[in-house]
């Protein structure tokens, strides 16, 4: 402590005072002792620093998610009293939807049996019309590969 104070007092000769060689200081290896107790003092600091930034890391991350809840849920009763008042209660919204769904699945089966005889009739008439002619194309190409010469 005394050589911290005679630093303060007079930080040039004091540095001189405590590093020459004959210094009872360093002799008798006080100085030392004293440098490596403060830096012990400093990292015990610093590791209490460390531990005390995580606890309110922590600390923080927790209410944060309190008030993520708590906004979350607000927002959620304001959509749900919305969703209420506009769409009356829930039954009669899904019971009229269910009404529609009913009445446009039924007018698709209505067209797809009056239309099914008509797609029987037009694939059955293309597979039984079969063309023999070849088309002139085709024996222009057939003739050009086998050196045929046309007519």
């Amino acid at each position: 402590q005394e050589l911290i104070d005679a630093y303060q007092k007079d930080p040039v000769n004091t540095f001189f005072f405590i590093y020459q060689p004959n210094s009872i200081n360093m002799q008798s290896g006080t100085g030392i002792q004293e440098l490596m107790a403060a830096e012990t003092r400093a990292s015990q600091i610093v590791a209490e620093a460390r531990i005390g930034r995580g606890d309110r890391m922590k600390q923080a991350k927790v209410e944060a998610q309190e008030l993520i809840d708590a906004y979350r849920g607000e927002k959620q009763e304001e959509f749900n009293n919305m969703a209420l008042s506009k769409g009356g209660s829930e039954g009669s919204a899904s019971a009229k939807l269910q009404a529609e769904t009913n009445a446009d699945i039924g007018i698709m089966q209505n067209a797809f049996q009056g239309n099914a005889q008509k797609a029987v009739d037009v694939l059955l008439s293309k597979c039984c019309e079969v063309s023999l002619e070849v088309p002139t194309a085709r024996v222009r190409s057939t003739q050009k590969l086998y050196g045929v010469e046309s007519f």
